[in-house]
């Protein structure tokens, strides 16, 4: 019999291509086999296969739908369907057919697997890692389950298990470039960062053209906790270096697939040093613009022109439209505000975090989107609304947000100070700022152009917090002497500071210096032994002088902020909501200005509020103004009192958002006009 009129063998055949890789004549087997026999259910499954390789998922969903019709109790069928369902991002219904997978084979190692990849990529880590593991329980030697388990270990926050499992997905499977650069990432973040060169380099003798390995391996020269200044420096000589090889590394051939590396991992400990990076920062933008703009031709998502109408259509694009910094200081306060009549905010959630806040931005937003989301749909997403404007809060602070920035999306992009730092890139036009915060010729210190708005340039709310009592004894903090609070993440603390806290002990003598352990990365251990170091040096002990806790609850922070004598600054990188929260409290807060506006947010506060007498010029008026507020009570009673006199000047400042409402509408009409 003719091979082409037996619809077995042109199933066969049509598996032996695919097998090959062979897809698209693979696809024509099993069309041919289907013609013959309309109601074969193999090859309605093996072309739903094929399919879902090339990525036609909707056609792949017909032809799974159709095998299941004929073969119901078909478990892998259901749970191949609910993959395709994940891909459409039809959620709900992807769920049901795990389950129905489930609930037809129950020890079913790949349904276990696939539902936790759903569970991940919906914030449900907990149920991702029962399934996850359950997975790995019916097939020890699971490589992608060890991986995805790892991966939803990270993001609970448990780096160690993490580690754990990235290291047996190599076991199983030695060769795979990609969990090297997994496991390299994971290191990054613990600031090991000759461990995570290692795991690159290997990714690369494995797989020379991987560009996420070449990637990571230029921005991991930034160490997270410098072990010492010389150190903080090298990492920027030696980034600089790797970022000019990187450029030349993305020849004709490897941009193709650049774009999927830009922004895994950021260059975001950078910030951390306090120097102008806009040359730096402009090479970098311009090798993300160049990917992902080569990457926006390939896919036809050329900018639509804005839909007309009479309000103007602002997007916001966010990681963090929740209970974070980002929200609280910016982008709460102009939802809350913007002028509706004149404006029309569509809002883009594409970080995992979904809470009460992210609730409350749906319901201030004429349009919003959220969930796990590929670069070509978020971008269709955007670039479907027709925007006039797009706003990008915070750049640099995740993948996703740096890879839709380098694209152009709006005729207008806008950038601003949730991550305070220039962000480079030649798509982004405008750099939102305040007038309280930038120094004299700051437009030096950024590839776009700046714009100040009035006073701090936000409408801050302040947070409805009732103070719990803080159980000092219990976390080792002797309450009989002056309690000094250093709220800053680890890298906040550049170490060419480190002898500032050195000399305010060695003046005051018994004291209190509190730090936090504010993630379980380990990277406290770091700055703990660096301090260590640093006191040695001077003759003094860090033990009898300072202590690392858990990061506390926010009441329980609130508590502790309201029993303290001061609150110390980061020096260079300043804190923005924590100096608000101290504020709050009425706590006395000591800041030395920056040259940059990310070491000026707490001055900043302080001048706002008439204080400028808190805000040191040099590192010895910085000690010497914390000496004094720790031992005078008397002057730290009057701070306190003209803090409660002044603070409300800071809440709910309309002038910001009446500015940003003019800028947007004049910066939309300059566009227009060059355009015509």
């Amino acid at each position: 019999m003719d091979p082409e009129k037996n619809p077995a063998a042109c199933n066969r055949l049509g598996m032996e291509l695919g097998a090959l890789g062979r897809f698209e004549e693979a696809e024509q087997s099993y069309r041919r086999a289907l013609v013959l026999r309309p109601d074969y259910p193999e090859a309605h499954n093996n072309l739903a296969n094929v399919l879902y390789a090339l990525g036609r998922l909707k056609e792949a969903e017909r032809h799974y739908r159709r095998t299941l019709e004929l073969l119901p109790g078909a478990a892998a069928v259901h749970n191949n369907l609910a993959k395709v369902l994940t891909g459409l991002e039809r959620y709900a219904e992807a769920e049901q057919g795990f389950r129905s997978a489930l609930e037809l084979a129950p020890d079913f190692p790949d349904a276990h697997h696939d539902f936790g990849v759903l569970c991940q990529r919906r914030g449900r880590l907990e149920e991702a890692a029962r399934h996850l593991r359950r997975a790995l329980e019916l097939n020890p030697g699971f490589p992608q389950a060890h991986a995805n388990l790892a991966n939803t270990l990270k993001a609970s926050g448990l780096p160690e298990q993490a580690e754990t499992h990235f290291r047996l997905a190599l076991e199983a499977a030695p060769d795979s470039a990609g969990g090297h650069v997994d496991l390299g990432l994971l290191l990054r973040d613990l600031d090991r960062g000759d461990d995570a060169q290692a795991c690159f380099r290997r990714a690369l003798a494995l797989d020379p053209d991987h560009a996420g390995a070449r990637w990571a391996m230029a921005m991991a020269e930034l160490p997270v906790v410098p072990a010492s200044q010389p150190a903080a420096e090298r990492g920027r000589v030696k980034f600089a270096a790797e970022l000019s090889a990187l450029d030349a590394w993305f020849d004709a051939k490897r941009s193709r697939e650049g774009w999927n590396a830009v922004g895994i991992p950021t260059p975001f400990y950078l910030a951390y040093q306090e120097a102008n990076h806009r040359a730096l920062m402009g090479r970098y933008g311009q090798l993300c613009a160049r990917l992902l703009h080569q990457w926006q031709q390939a896919q036809g998502l050329a900018m639509l022109a804005p839909a007309a109408g009479t309000a103007i259509r602002v997007g916001i694009v966010s990681a963090h439209l929740a209970g974070h910094s980002v929200w609280n200081a910016l982008v709460k306060g102009w939802l809350r505000h913007l002028d509706r009549k004149r404006f029309e905010l569509h809002l883009f959630a594409v970080g995992p975090k979904h809470d009460q806040q992210t609730s409350l931005a749906q319901s201030l937003s004429a349009h919003f989107e959220s969930g796990e989301r590929s670069l070509p749909q978020w971008a269709r997403a955007i670039r479907g609304q027709r925007l006039d404007a797009l706003i990008f809060p915070e750049i640099g602070m995740d993948p996703m947000t740096t890879k839709l920035a380098s694209l152009r999306l709006a005729p207008v992009q806008i950038a601003s100070w949730g991550h305070p730092e220039t962000t480079g890139l030649p798509t982004i036009d405008y750099f939102l700022s305040a007038e309280g915060l930038e120094p004299a010729g700051a437009q030096e210190n950024y590839t776009e152009r700046l714009v100040t708005l009035p006073n701090l340039g936000c409408c801050y709310q302040p947070s409805p917090v009732e103070a719990a009592d803080p159980d000092l004894a219990g976390m080792g903090i002797d309450p009989a002497v002056p309690l000094l609070i250093c709220p800053g993440t680890p890298f906040k603390y550049a170490p060419v500071h480190d002898g500032v806290f050195v000399e305010i002990a060695r003046r005051l003598g018994r004291c209190q210096l509190v730090f936090f352990k504010d993630a379980p990365d380990g990277s406290w251990r770091k700055l703990h032994a660096r301090l260590e170091r640093a006191f040695t040096r001077g003759g003094l002990n860090f033990a009898g002088y300072g202590a690392f806790i858990p990061w506390q609850p926010q009441a329980a922070f609130y508590g502790l902020m309201q029993r303290a004598d001061v609150f110390l600054d980061t020096i260079g990188f300043s804190g923005f909501n924590t100096a608000m929260q101290a504020v709050e409290c009425a706590l006395p807060i000591v800041t030395r200005e920056g040259h940059f506006t990310r070491g000026r947010l707490a001055s900043g506060i302080l001048k706002r509020i008439g204080l400028q007498e808190l805000v040191a010029a040099s590192e010895d008026d910085y000690v010497a103004l914390a000496v004094k507020l720790a031992t005078d009570a008397g002057y730290r009673k009057q701070i306190r009192t003209r803090i409660e006199t002044a603070r409300d000047v800071l809440y709910d400042d309309m002038a910001p958002v009446r500015a940003l409402e003019d800028f947007l509408t004049n910066a939309i009409k300059q566009n227009v006009k060059s355009e015509a």
